[in-house]
C-alpha cells in the first residue's frame, strides 16, 4: 500500500495513504473525539468534533472526512481546534435535557464524557428549548428526543438495517428525529432490532427497562422466578465491568444471578440444542421429500418480523422453530413444570438476551406452549438492563466466584454455545445434519468456511454425494441483497442462515454499550465471537444430537425430533403482519 509523509502535532509520521485524518491520527495513537462519525455507516461530518487545523486550509477541517496527503501539517491539540470543540459541546449542551443523574446512560454517555473532558458545563447558551413528549409506542423502546443531538447516528443504523423508519423532521431549530407523517415507532414497520439504541451515543435511546417487574416477581412468595441466559451474553456482560472485550463470564454471570435472588438459573444453551434438533430434522425432511426449499432459520425474532413485514411469500420456506428464547420458555412451562409439579401459572421466566426484538417476541402470536394464552417467557432483559440489577444490588462482580447453571435445563454442547456468532447456527445444524446423512462421525465438526463477521458468507459441501450449498448472512442490507438473488434464480442455497444484527447477536442492540471510538476501530464482533468458539472447542460434546439431557427429554417426554408434542411446544407460525408507515 503506497505511503504518504505527513507530520501530526509537529511530528513525523508515515502513514497509509488512503487514510482520513482521523483514521491516520488513530494509526500513530492520536485520539480525536467524534460524535455522529461511524465507520461505513455514518460519514456525514455533522457533529463538528473532530476539527482539527491543517496548514494551509482556510478554516478547520473535519478529520472524520478530510483525505491525508503528501506533506500535510495537522495541528490536533491548538487553543483554536480545543476551544471549537468546546463551542460545539456548549451549544449542544443547549438545547439538551441535561437530567443526567436520572438519566440510564449516566456515566455511559459519550456526550457527558466529552464534556467532562473539555470541561464544559451548560451555562453559557441559554434560551428556548424545544421540548417533545417521549416515544413509548413499542415494547422494546423509549425514545426521548430531549436528549438527542441530532448526530443521525440512529437514522444510519436504520438505513443500514433496510428498514428506514426514522429519519430527521423540520428544519434548523426545530429539527428532531420522528417517523413519517410523525406517526408512533410502533405503526411503522420497525423490526424491534435495537441497532439504532446501540448506536446512540446518549440517552435518546434506550430498551424499555423491565428490572422493576423482576424485582416484584422476586418479591412474590407465591411465585417461582426462573431465569436463562443467551449464548453470548457470556461474551459481553465482562465489559460492563470493566473486563477485556471477548472476555467469557459464564462462572460469574451465574453467580451474580444467584445473588439477585432468581430461584433457578438456566443455560438457553439447551434450548438452541433443541433448536438444532428440530431444525435439523426439518432441514433433513425438506432434503429428502422434496420440500421447500432453501430452509430460512428462524432463530431470530428481528428477521422473523422482516420476513412478516417484508417477505410474505417466503412463509414457506422459514422454519417453524421457535427461537431459542421461546424454546427454553416453553420447555420450562411444560416439561420442568412437570417435573417439579409446580403450576405454569405460578412460574416467571426472565430470559436475559442480547436483543431488543426478543422483549418483542413475548407478545408474538403462537409462543404459548403451557396454553391458556400464558406466554412461553413473562419478561426478557437486555445484557445492558442485567448489568444495571447487578450494579444497584451492590454485588461485587469481579469479586464472585465461578458457578454452574442448574443442570435441570444447564446441559449444552459447543454446537450452541456458537449460536451467538453469525454463522454459528449454521455451523451447529451442518455438524448434526451431516452425520444424520452420513451415518458417521465427523472428521472435525469445524465448518469454518461459515465463520467470520462478514455479511455474507457462502460454502458447499459435498455429503453423500451431494453438494449441499449453504449461506450465512447477518444485517438486514445483506439479508434483502441474498433473498431478492434467491427470489431472481440467480443463487441457489439449501439453508440460509439469518440474524438481523451485523455479526450476529454478539452484535445485538442489546448488548453493552461501546463509546464510537470503540466501534469504530476495536473489532467488537471479532473478540466476542473467539469467546463463544473458544469455549465450544473445549466442551467435550460438540454437536447437538450428543447432549444427554435432550436425548433423555426426546426419550421420555417429547418422542422425537418433529413429533406432534415437539411441534406443540418447539415450534410456532407467521402471518402477514400489517403497518401504517
Amino acid at each position: 500500500m503506497d505511503k504518504v509523509n505527513i507530520k501530526i502535532n509537529n511530528v513525523d509520521y508515515q502513514v497509509d495513504a488512503n487514510l482520513t485524518i482521523l483514521d491516520a491520527c488513530h494509526q500513530v495513537g492520536i485520539d480525536i473525539p467524534t460524535l455522529c462519525w461511524m465507520r461505513e455507516m455514518n460519514q456525514i461530518a455533522a457533529c463538528r468534533m473532530c476539527v482539527v487545523e491543517v496548514k494551509g486550509a482556510r478554516s478547520l477541517v473535519t478529520a472524520c472526512v478530510y483525505p491525508v496527503n503528501e506533506g500535510m501539517e495537522v495541528i490536533t491539540n491548538s487553543p483554536k481546534v480545543l476551544g471549537s470543540r468546546k463551542t460545539n459541546l456548549e451549544l449542544l449542551l443547549s438545547t439538551h435535557d441535561q437530567n443526567c443523574l436520572s438519566c440510564v446512560r449516566s456515566t455511559d454517555c459519550e456526550l457527558q464524557t466529552l464534556c467532562q473532558a473539555y470541561g464544559v458545563n451548560g451555562t453559557r447558551f441559554v434560551g428556548g428549548r424545544p421540548r417533545y413528549e417521549l416515544e413509548t409506542s413499542t415494547l422494546h423502546l423509549v425514545r426521548d428526543n430531549n436528549k438527542c443531538i441530532l448526530c443521525r447516528r440512529c437514522v444510519a443504523a436504520c438505513q443500514q438495517q433496510y428498514v428506514s423508519v426514522i429519519n430527521p423532521s423540520d428544519r434548523g431549530f426545530e429539527t428532531h428525529i420522528s417517523c413519517a407523517f410523525e406517526a408512533p415507532l410502533g405503526e411503522t414497520a420497525c423490526i424491534s432490532c435495537g441497532q439504532c439504541i446501540v448506536n446512540c451515543p446518549t440517552g435518546a435511546l434506550v430498551e424499555h427497562d423491565d428490572t422493576d417487574r423482576i424485582r416484584a416477581a422476586l418479591a412474590d412468595p407465591e411465585k417461582t422466578v426462573v431465569v436463562h441466559t443467551a449464548p453470548s451474553i457470556r461474551a459481553t456482560l465482562g465489559e460492563a465491568f470493566g473486563m477485556p472485550i471477548g472476555t467469557n463470564v459464564e462462572g460469574k454471570m451465574v453467580a451474580a444471578l444467584r445473588r439477585l435472588g432468581f430461584n433457578y438459573v438456566f443455560d438457553t444453551d439447551t434450548a438452541a440444542d433443541f433448536t438444532i434438533m428440530e431444525e435439523a430434522h426439518e432441514f433433513l425432511e425438506r432434503v429428502q421429500n422434496g420440500g421447500t426449499l432453501p430452509l430460512l432459520t428462524s432463530c431470530c425474532p428481528g428477521w422473523s418480523k422482516f420476513c412478516e413485514l417484508y417477505h410474505p411469500d417466503m412463509f414457506d420456506n422459514i422454519s417453524s422453530c421457535k427461537s431459542p428464547q421461546g424454546m427454553m420458555g416453553g420447555l420450562i412451562k411444560t416439561y420442568w413444570a412437570e417435573k417439579m409439579n409446580l403450576d405454569p401459572k405460578d412460574i416467571v421466566v426472565v430470559s436475559v438476551m442480547p436483543c431488543t426484538a426478543k422483549k418483542f417476541e413475548l407478545d408474538r402470536y403462537d409462543m404459548s406452549a403451557a396454553g391458556d394464552d400464558l406466554p412461553d417467557n413473562d419478561i426478557s432483559i437486555t445484557t445492558r438492563e442485567l448489568t444495571r440489577m447487578i450494579q444497584r444490588d451492590g454485588i461485587d462482580f469481579l469479586g464472585l466466584p465461578e458457578e454452574n447453571f442448574d443442570q435441570a435445563l444447564g446441559e449444552s454442547t459447543g454446537a450452541s454455545v456458537i449460536f451467538g456468532a453469525s454463522g454459528g447456527v449454521l455451523e451447529a445444524a451442518l455438524r448434526t445434519a451431516v452425520e444424520t446423512l452420513t451415518g458417521e462421525d465427523l472428521k472435525s465438526p469445524d465448518f469454518m468456511e461459515v465463520r467470520g463477521s462478514e455479511g455474507i458468507k457462502e460454502a458447499t459441501y459435498n455429503v453423500n454425494s451431494m453438494d449441499v450449498h449453504v449461506c450465512s448472512v447477518s444485517g438486514m442490507a445483506n439479508v434483502e441483497k441474498v433473498l431478492r438473488a434467491v427470489k431472481a434464480g440467480e443463487v441457489t442455497y439449501h439453508i440460509i442462515e439469518i440474524m438481523a444484527c451485523p455479526g450476529g447477536c454478539v452484535n445485538g442492540g442489546g448488548q453493552p454499550s461501546q463509546p464510537a471510538h470503540v466501534r469504530n476501530f476495536v473489532d467488537l464482533k471479532g473478540l466476542r465471537s473467539h469467546a463463544l468458539y473458544s469455549e465450544d472447542a473445549l466442551k467435550k460434546d460438540r454437536k447437538s444430537h450428543e447432549n444427554t439431557l435432550v436425548q433423555d427429554v426426546y426419550k421420555n417426554y417429547l418422542g422425537k425430533p418433529g413429533s406432534e408434542k415437539a411441534h406443540k411446544i418447539l415450534h410456532t407460525s407467521y402471518r402477514v403482519r400489517e403497518h401504517k408507515y
